[in-house]
């Protein structure tokens, strides 16, 4: 489909989805999530994309959510609009997701990218909720993200002061996996995506479903569910093709069945 607020660029067996708002700072307006939603949708079921790159391009990621279009809101407004609820489908995403940030990942902006499954940073980067200084709290994860993955003080000085960090110190708090040359971030997140896009796809969308399991659920429920994906695995062709191409000393060549 046709999209006015995101860019959609398929290069198998990878995908690049680009916040396209740059006149305000790639501001997460409900449309600009809607189209991110329905273009993950589509890219999850399309065969071609192992995975995906999340970016705003070179110079921001996300400033925020888009302030003018909240101001004047009710409760009311918002429980009927349900705007972070809508941000469901993205944390849904079977596939491999990489946020590429440079510049400013603010708000609802770094709680985009705290739902991608790994993080790659340009040295610009900020990341931040600051939300306090406009008298709410972080409404689209923010609060329960950053303890499970920085701890409880670092999420506490983020939440309560809304200063933001630097991605050096996000590296240092375990909110990004690199920190790399800005103008390097899209490329290295592109060679990321390519190398997990070579995985057993089945694999891989297992994988991801037991990691995510552990922040849910007690241990002995997470360990169970990886048990259960982990004997189902031996039911596919990959399976075979990857132990058998292993014993060959030769790579494996995944189809996904």
């Amino acid at each position: 489909m046709a999209y006015e607020h995101i860019l959609v660029d398929i290069e198998p067996p990878i995908a690049t989805v680009t916040l396209n708002r740059p006149k305000v700072l790639n501001a997460l307006s409900p449309d600009l999530i809607r189209e991110v939603n329905v273009a993950l949708v589509e890219l999850d079921a399309n065969d071609r994309v192992g995975a995906v790159v999340l970016t705003g391009g070179p110079k921001v990621f996300a400033a925020g959510a888009d302030i003018g279009d909240m101001a004047d809101q009710t409760a009311v407004d918002q429980l009927r609009r349900d705007q972070t609820g809508r941000w469901a489908g993205i944390a849904a995403f079977g596939k491999p997701l990489i946020a590429a940030l440079n510049g400013y990942a603010l708000g609802g902006g770094c709680e985009l990218a705290l739902m991608c499954d790994l993080i790659i940073a340009g040295d610009t980067a900020r990341l931040g909720q600051p939300e306090i200084n406009l008298g709410i709290i972080p409404g689209a994860g923010g609060t329960q993200r950053w303890p499970r993955t920085a701890g409880k003080y670092a999420a506490m000085e983020a939440m309560l002061s809304g200063s933001p960090v630097t991605a050096r110190r996000a590296y240092e708090l375990g909110l990004v996996n690199k920190v790399v040359p800005a103008e390097m971030t899209i490329e290295v997140a592109k060679r990321t995506a390519r190398q997990l896009a070579e995985k057993p796809p089945l694999a891989l969308r297992m994988a991801k479903e037991a990691v995510l399991k552990a922040f849910e659920s007690p241990l002995s429920e997470g360990l169970a569910a990886e048990r259960k994906s982990f004997y189902f695995l031996f039911s596919t062709e990959d399976q075979k093709e990857g132990m058998h191409a292993f014993l060959e000393k030769r790579k494996g060549v995944f189809k996904g069945r």
